[in-house]
């Protein structure tokens, strides 16, 4: 039997979170490690990577707000982070060429979030053929690209925008 190595999903199953809201930690705190991730600051929301992703350049769009839903934002609050997801996808779109998007919102830990104290959009890139046996077969999912790179790509490419 072939064996995959994937030591880094243990951080995700078993590691420790850090305590407090991910999306307020690197917005109060530029220096904290997971700030690394964020490749936009725009006005009203931050855009950061996944560090789990389900496929490379998998973000999260979320408002500077600190609200658990949609509802609870306000017209402005609710305009900026809308702006940020379709500017998020044009970036994507013009760097990794996807030939579509999975976008979407978790409301609640019921429904999915994984931080459900912070409303947040998931915008992630998907090929034609970007899902094989693998995942079937092995519960595996390959991403073929590092973090810090897609990180690196995406800051130059909203810079340039």
């Amino acid at each position: 039997m072939e064996r995959l190595w994937a030591p880094w999903r243990m951080q995700y199953i078993g590691g420790m979170q850090k305590p407090g809201c991910l999306f307020e930690r690197v917005v109060e705190h530029p220096d904290d490690e997971d700030a690394d991730l964020v490749v936009w600051r725009p006005p009203g929301a931050i855009v950061m990577l996944n560090k789990f992703p389900y496929n490379p350049g998998h973000a999260m769009v979320a408002p500077l707000a600190h609200r658990a839903s949609l509802v609870d934002l306000d017209d402005s609050q609710t305009a900026d982070v809308m702006r940020a997801v379709k500017r998020t996808m044009a970036v994507l779109k013009q760097v990794m060429n996807p030939d579509g998007f999975n976008v979407g919102v978790n409301i609640g830990r019921e429904a999915g979030a994984g931080i459900p104290d912070h409303v947040h959009f998931h915008v992630v890139p998907r090929w034609n053929g970007d899902t094989n046996f693998m995942a079937v077969i092995d519960d595996v999912k390959v991403v073929n690209e590092a973090l810090g790179q897609t990180a690196a790509k995406l800051k130059q490419a909203f810079a340039a925008t």
